[in-house]
């Protein structure tokens, strides 16, 4: 073991992943082909050891692996870009051999782009916007400049791209102006965008593409106008069978937001018709995420309200012929192309009894539904009305029996809140024809259905009985591990409710299926985050730092802005003695070229203390371990301006630190085609990583659980709630910045 992590080590990896690392035995086994195959041509350095890792853990068909390890050894294959090409290429092209030419085509191989290139480039793009950037000078969307130009220059190195914008915007617009320098709007709610939309106003639903029109349709609509008062009316109506998810922030978004945005109001409506399923804990924590999101429903109501009501429906709905008694058992009803029902033109009065006597109890389960004569639109013929359950229901206990599908209910219940617009995701298409259907065969207001898209995240699971194996596995704790996508598990984590809104508005509402990056959701973290979470200094990996020329009892008193760009926002009090702790990482005994901290010849000034510190002494341990320093301070007034300023504390209280990165490590875990053993055996060992021994300033001692702080130079970081009196825990809600080529 200890020669694999030294040859892990040797390409970059710290000494804690390179352990993690071989858990992974498939990963680590790829890994060390590939870097013993690279060794044959070069030397190793951390940029190709980068390289190689992402390769080996992203590679799903290991017979390219030596191929592309050549390609990385040979430098062919030298940046991210290239190398996602790469894999993209050998997934595309399975057989062999692969085509050289057209590989290194694909992957940029040998492409030189030229400074001259990109200062036309950019020159080019800022000309197509320049009349927009004039206008909003530096609240113009910068990254729509450096999209352009990275489209058009696609292998040029992204840093070299963003240089040249900002040097050729610099000479556009001149220096930042103090209006410049005033934050931009936030993204607005979906309360506030997108609703001067192509929906029906209240009252004209026939006007909405494909609306059943009936002799009975305007009377309708004119009497559901006289309660209503043309007011707009939604509803949100989750099954109480699971924990919301980021896909479900879409939903309440759009049903809140839309009824918000035209005056109008949104019910809370519980879709509780299966009570094998549902548990209380389930009703609690739907309606705690929709009020965390900031929306307070109109009422919060239940299927199970309509109960009576819904029954007698069902009566009418047989009396009228257009519902029957079936025998047929569960396996034959499955699927589209089962037989029509040997029961479907049964008499009606024999229906109706029938009916009464699954309502008492004298049948067993399965051996009678009822069933309504009709086709849906993907061609299922009869859905199923209502079943029988011998299960107790948590809101009407035994009384009933029988309960209705959520094709019989749900456009009744719309019906009965005199709903406006039934909005729903894409896959109730199929069901549009059922609800308008059913409420024109029982001649009662039909609503509009209108169905959009529904928001996926790449690199997660967020399907109730996914999340159930990963918790009985042991990969994660529970529904709010801080992993998981969850709303729950993102509130642990620290995400504000502001930012998922913002997110769900950015995404915005698409009749096509959308598939998100979480870096775009973690964007919005930061903006939030950034205006919002105090500065605190804290040290994860500290290294001892003895203050030679200060007394021993030396203590003082600094002040730090909570808001640095903005004092004006307060400010708190940290101790400074002689002896401070800084990161490991902020010091190097060998001084490197471009290494700006600390070294034996290089000071570094102490963020907010107002001295410089310079090197005396190294200490090591018998391990030949840098343990601590000993150094020198004077004032920032008498010193050279160092390269750098860095973060410290002293005194401090000690607390535990967790650091989440993505619990899977491919795109799409549920893709058997990506991950053929399934998304269990996609999970990244290195999703959780926790430091039991990190430093924080004392500021954050009075601290509330979700409180969210910014760590200076270190991320953003909210309290966990399984703190204590004696120890702070805190979640890495997210790094600073994004860092996607991190290993």
């Amino acid at each position: 073991m200890a020669d694999s992590v030294a040859l892990f080590t040797s390409i970059g990896l710290s000494e804690q992943k390179a352990k993690e690392t071989l858990k992974n035995e498939a990963l680590s086994s790829a890994l060390k082909d590939a870097i013993t195959q690279t060794l044959f041509f070069t030397l190793m350095d951390k940029a190709m050891g980068t390289l190689l890792y992402s390769m080996a853990s992203r590679l799903k068909d290991t017979k390219r692996l030596a191929f592309l390890s050549d390609s990385i050894g040979q430098r062919k294959i030298s940046t991210e870009l290239q190398l996602a090409a790469a894999l993209e290429f050998v997934k595309s092209h399975p057989q062999d051999p692969i085509n050289l030419k057209e590989f290194e085509e694909a992957c940029g191989v040998g492409v030189v782009i030229t400074p001259e290139q990109i200062e036309d480039a950019v020159e080019s793009v800022i000309k197509k916007h320049k009349e927009q950037l004039l206008k909003e000078r530096y609240h113009f969307n910068m990254g729509l400049l450096m999209g352009e130009a990275r489209s058009a220059l696609k292998w040029a190195d992204g840093k070299v791209i963003k240089n040249e914008v900002d040097m050729q915007v610099l000479h556009l617009l001149g220096p930042k102006t103090e209006a410049d320098l005033e934050k931009k709007p936030k993204l607005f709610f979906f309360s506030q965008i997108f609703f001067i939309l192509v929906f029906c106003c209240a009252g004209e639903n026939f006007k909405t593409e494909g609306y059943v029109v009936t002799p009975k349709t305007m009377d309708l609509l004119k009497k559901h106008m006289e309660i209503t008062g043309g007011q707009i009316r939604t509803r949100f109506p989750p099954e109480p069978n699971g924990i919301l998810h980021i896909g479900h922030a879409k939903a309440i978004n759009f049903n809140f937001g839309y009824a918000k945005a035209n005056n109008g109001i949104c019910f809370l409506r519980y879709d509780d018709t299966n009570p094998e399923k549902e548990e209380e804990k389930y009703f609690t924590a739907i309606k705690d995420m929709v009020e965390w999101l900031g929306y307070k429903p109109y009422a919060v109501t239940h299927a199970s309200d309509n109960f009576q009501q819904l029954y007698d429906l069902a009566v009418d709905l047989i009396r009228r012929g257009q519902a029957y008694v079936c025998h047929q058992k569960g396996e034959d009803l499955k699927g589209h192309n089962a037989p029509p029902s040997p029961w479907r033109d049964r008499p009606v009065e024999e229906s109706l009894v029938l009916f009464e006597r699954m309502k008492k109890g004298l049948f067993a389960e399965g051996e009678a539904t009822l069933r309504m004569k009709m086709v849906m639109e993907d061609g299922k013929m009869d859905p199923v009305a209502y079943r029988i359950k011998y299960t107790p229901h948590h809101r009407t206990g035994d009384e009933w029996c029988i309960y209705p599908t959520y094709d019989y209910t749900h456009c009744l219940c719309d019906s009965i809140e005199n709903i406006t617009h039934s909005l729903c995701t894409k896959e109730f298409q199929a069901r549009r024809s059922s609800y308008y259907w059913l409420c024109n065969a029982l001649d009662v207001y039909c609503p509009v259905q209108w169905e959009y898209g529904r928001l996926n995240l790449t690199y997660t699971v967020v399907s109730k009985r996914k999340i159930i194996k990963l918790v009985e596995t042991g990969t994660v704790r529970d529904w709010d591990d801080p992993r998981l996508f969850t709303l729950t598990a993102l509130r642990r984590r620290g995400f504000p409710p502001e930012a998922i809104n913002n997110f769900c508005a950015r995404v915005g509402v698409t009749v096509s299926q959308t598939t998100t990056e979480p870096h775009l959701l973690e964007s919005c973290v930061r903006d939030v985050l950034n205006d919002t979470a105090p500065r605190v200094m804290a040290v994860l990996e500290p290294l001892k730092v003895t203050i030679t020329n200060l007394p021993d009892n030396f203590k003082s008193d600094v002040q730090v802005p909570d808001f640095p760009a903005n004092e004006a926002k307060g400010s708190h009090t940290v101790p400074f003695t002689r002896t401070v702790y800084i990161e490991q990482t902020d010091f190097r005994e060998v001084m490197e070229k471009g290494y700006k901290r600390l070294t034996p010849q290089q000071p570094v000034g102490l963020r907010h203390a107002g001295y410089v510190i310079s090197v005396q002494k190294v200490i090591k341990d018998a391990q030949g371990k840098v343990v601590e320093l000993e150094v020198t301070c004077c004032s920032t007034e008498n010193a050279e301006k160092p390269k750098a300023f860095i973060h410290w504390v002293s005194q401090p209280l000690v607390c535990e630190v967790r650091l989440y990165e993505r619990l899977f490590l491919h795109k799409h875990p549920e893709d058997t085609s990506e991950v053929p053993n399934g998304f269990l055996s996609d999970i990244n060992p290195n999703s959780l990583q926790v430091i039991t021994s990190a430093l924080v300033d004392t500021s954050v001692k009075g601290a509330k659980v979700f409180d969210k702080f910014q760590f200076e130079r270190v991320g953003y970081f909210s309290l966990d709630p399984d703190s204590t009196a004696d120890k702070l825990v805190f979640n890495r809600t997210v790094t600073l910045k994004e860092d996607p080529g991190k290993i």
